[in-house]
């Protein structure tokens, strides 16, 4: 019995103390979607805009996750919001400066843009009196998998240039232009 007092003392200091691998580290949380935002100059003012950034995370997006034909959300969580400082043409619409909230309608071939004037909503409240425009969108195919959705601008000059929605393999695309 005295051979083992040793080894039951060690045995009660070692299970005293963690483990390594019994210590807790901290997981980092992050953001099931997380906000995104792109801004640019537009003319003598600016274009905003600012959604929830979906991943795919291994799912079908459009025509699973986004389906067919249905108004979407375009983005994540709270509405996207289009933040307009200058009066623009979007697709050769008359956008006056203001804030609005942007959907989608998902199609195989073409898609629709929905600028709607309805604000501060969640997502998927869409009222469709609100809408301000509905413009059609070039879709084109990307070579590589984009996981993240964005949406950003993409200049030819200082007054015009291209609104784009990217996810998975396409990007859709809307021509945006200063209002004097």
């Amino acid at each position: 019995m005295r051979r083992a007092a040793p080894f039951l003392a060690l045995a009660l200091a070692l299970s005293a103390r963690p483990l390594p691998a019994q210590v807790a580290t901290p997981v980092p949380r992050v953001a099931i979607s997380p906000r995104g935002a792109e801004e640019i100059a537009v003319g003598n003012g600016t274009m905003r805009v600012e959604y929830g950034r979906p991943f795919a995370k291994g799912r079908k997006v459009f025509g699973g996750l986004v389906p067919w034909g249905q108004v979407w959300r375009t983005g994540a969580n709270a509405a996207t919001t289009l933040v307009v400082g200058v009066d623009v043409t979007l697709g050769g619409v008359a956008v006056p400066k203001g804030t609005y909230t942007l959907y989608t309608i998902p199609a195989r071939r073409e898609w629709t843009l929905i600028v709607n004037r309805q604000t501060g909503q969640w997502g998927t409240e869409y009222d469709p009196r609100q809408d301000l425009a509905r413009i059609p969108m070039k879709v084109l195919s990307l070579h590589d998998h984009l996981e993240a959705m964005t949406i950003s601008f993409l200049p030819e000059d200082a007054f015009r240039g291209t609104l784009r929605i990217s996810w998975e393999r396409k990007t859709l695309a809307v021509p945006y232009a200063f209002r004097k």
